[in-house]
């Protein structure tokens, strides 16, 4: 549930484009768009076509547009000089360095004053320079567009509109994100053969739901289903694929890395605007998530398990997951459990605030509640017992949160000094991005500043010693944007 901006984050598709819950038109809605797209197009051909449908959707202000309005790559090295640096490992702000780069990647740290031959001199002017930001938990989809348009508008339409949103997260300072399940492999494509700008991303393809669970976003009147039946639109479109028992787990866990997921998401408790699965639920047998785990091990990555419950965390840790998203719930047993397995713990600022999405009954708002007190227990917890712990958002169906991305990170403060926070959405975060191993999609380090990793950096007007406040307003106080080298935004 992402009580931070507006659904839950993986519960949103219940109250979205495909199986809207709050809406009793739901059920015709999904027919009409059910019979519109495969009267259109296949699936296949719908993912193979999304990439150039977005093609003349490309509008930035890039420092040097090459092709089609995109920034190119500089045919010389580029020197970043007089900076304070923060390098993404949490160590001081220092002076007396410069940051070269050469094609895509960070090149080397000459001192200060240190002559470069026929590089591009950038003056920082004494601005704060700093990793891109990663945010790792991302509905790269449907995180921006209301949830009425979501339920009437064209696919084509969506994916549009996510292609814009991948831009607008770019200049947020997001370089990378890590999706939390959604068909964003057309998209990514799309980003990394330069045809729209949008942050690098690692998508996790279809969620992984027992049925009656969290992904199952069928209406009562589809069930039961029978073994040869078509699957739901739902399903057809990615979003997420119902699986019971192991042998069909590891089918649907296969298809996601067939399709080029680079980390498995399987969804192994319910949330706060569940309608069938109360968030107290457990989902998936032990030897169901294992499948799963071993599936994914197989292809040499790990699964993220969307999780709230002590008994849910302690299943999926003793199954093999790596990534605990929530968690809200937990108690030090589970916690005390996460440190000793080595888990990471995947954490979003639930906290019932003027960011969370307001509820009208008292059972979702009770349950609401309940995270939002658990998310400040869970903040205490994770740094009491040291827990590796991952920062993201979880934003859905909601274009006014989309803008808070950098100030969700911000807010933080009253929980973790800004030094160490500014550290978690860097350089930890992207030591989560590397679980995926040999799926990993980009595997130069990221959110470091360091010789060898993706040149994704940030020049800023801030003082990350004080406070993170400048990140609450990105078009204002991020003079440069730059991603694989790429210059996006230069107002220095």
């Amino acid at each position: 549930m992402s009580n931070a901006i507006a659904t839950d984050g993986d519960l949103a598709w219940k109250t979205g484009p495909i199986r809207p819950r709050a809406c009793t038109c739901g059920s015709v809605v999904c027919q009409l768009l059910h019979e519109r797209v495969m009267t259109d197009m296949s699936r296949r051909m719908f993912v193979g076509g999304v990439a150039a449908m977005m093609a003349p959707f490309v509008g930035l202000h890039a420092a040097e547009p090459g092709a089609g309005g995109m920034p190119k790559q500089a045919d010389r090295p580029v020197l970043l000089t007089n900076l304070r640096l923060f390098d993404g490992t949490g160590k001081s702000v220092r002076q007396g360095v410069q940051v070269l780069i050469q094609g895509k990647v960070i090149a080397a740290l000459p001192s200060a004053g240190e002559k470069v031959e026929g590089a591009q001199v950038i003056d920082c002017q004494g601005k704060l320079v700093m990793p891109g930001m990663i945010d790792t938990h991302w509905h790269t989809m449907l995180a921006a567009v209301p949830q009425m348009t979501a339920m009437t508008a064209d696919l084509g339409y969506l994916y549009i509109s996510a292609a814009q949103e991948a831009q607008r997260t770019l200049m947020r300072g997001f370089t990378s994100v890590r999706d939390a399940g959604g068909p964003a492999f057309a998209l990514k494509r799309a980003i990394d053969e330069g045809m729209v700008p949008g942050p690098r991303i690692y998508p996790s393809g279809a969620m992984i739901s027992q049925t009656s669970g969290h992904g199952d976003f069928r209406l009562r009147s589809d069930i039961p289903r029978a073994a040869n039946e078509s699957l739901s639109m739902v399903e057809q479109v990615g979003v997420a694929m119902i699986a019971d028992g192991e042998t069909e787990v590891l089918r649907r866990v296969r298809e996601q890395l067939m399709l080029g997921a680079s980390q498995i998401k399987m969804l192994a408790g319910g949330g706060v605007a569940s309608m069938y699965d109360p968030l107290d639920s457990t989902q998936f047998t032990e030897k169901e998530l294992r499948a799963g785990v071993e599936a994914a091990a197989d292809w040499n990555t790990y699964v993220m398990s969307h999780v709230y419950t002590p008994k849910g965390i302690k299943r999926a840790i003793k199954a093999g997951v790596k990534s605990i998203e929530h968690g809200q719930l937990a108690d030090e047993e589970s916690v005390r459990m996460m440190r000793d397995e080595g888990v990471w713990w995947s954490l979003q600022p639930f906290l019932q605030d003027e960011d969370a999405n307001p509820y009208t009954d008292a059972v979702r708002r009770e349950s609401q509640s309940r995270v939002a007190q658990g998310t400040v227990r869970a903040y205490e917890m994770a740094q009491k017992y040291g827990i590796k712990t991952g920062w993201g958002t979880d934003i859905l169906f909601s274009p006014k949160g989309t803008v808070t991305q950098g100030k969700q990170l911000a807010k933080l403060t009253r929980f973790y000094d800004p030094m160490t926070l500014l550290k978690q959405a860097t350089g930890t975060n992207g030591e989560l991005l590397a679980l995926s191993g040999e799926r990993n999609p980009y595997p130069q380090p990221l959110g470091r500043i360091a010789a060898g990793a993706f040149a994704d950096l940030l020049v800023a007007d801030g003082d990350p010693t004080v406070n993170l406040d400048f990140l609450s307003n990105p078009e204002q106080n991020l003079r440069l944007i730059m991603k694989d080298g790429k210059v996006y935004k230069n107002t220095l």
